[in-house]
């Protein structure tokens, strides 16, 4: 009989910013925090587990969540802000929502490291730069994001799929909180 290939438990601390951190320190604080957040949901469990979705309508896994947050790291930090290539990481043009589909193959051991190697060319496309830097990038209408809206923004999309990664955790194996 084999085992199921169980994800090794985080051991990465989270650490909130301190209560009167610098704007910078407290935004990428808070961008840490929640980065590791999501590492910890998915920590512990099975590829079958990740790949299982709670609701019978929707496709949302914490694998797909994993890996649709390597494309969004990718796409506001090295795409927008830096004005690197358009180039998905999961998605492709035939399927633009690649990073919630996957075939058996597919990992966890895979997806975090993608997830660690986009957090890291993150960090290098934002090192230096002040937080009132404009992006290379533009919205519709032509007008460019700061490095303080692409952080501010990063936040709030971890925070939104950490509540979802929450409950996709419970239906799962029952765990809560952290």
């Amino acid at each position: 009989m084999t085992t199921p290939d169980v994800q090794p438990a985080e051991t990465t601390d989270r650490t909130e910013p301190a209560l009167d951190a610098t704007e910078r320190a407290m935004l990428e604080g808070w961008l840490e925090y929640h980065r590791e957040t999501l590492a910890q949901k998915c920590a512990g469990l099975t590829d079958e587990q990740l790949k299982r979705t709670a609701v019978p309508t929707s496709a949302l896994t914490l694998l797909g969540l994993q890996r649709h947050l390597s494309e969004v790291e990718r796409w506001w930090f090295v795409t927008v802000f830096v004005g690197g290539t358009d180039e998905g990481v999961y998605g492709t043009d035939e399927d633009p929502d690649g990073d919630f589909h996957f075939g058996p193959g597919d990992t966890y051991a895979e997806a975090l490291a993608t997830w660690r190697a986009e957090v890291a060319a993150a960090r290098r496309a934002a090192a230096g730069r002040g937080l009132d830097e404009l992006s290379v990038g533009t919205a519709r209408g032509g007008r460019h994001f700061s490095l303080r809206w692409i952080y501010t923004h990063m936040i709030e999309e971890y925070a939104r799929h950490n509540g979802h990664a929450d409950l996709l955790r419970e239906a799962i194996d029952g765990t809560t909180g952290a």
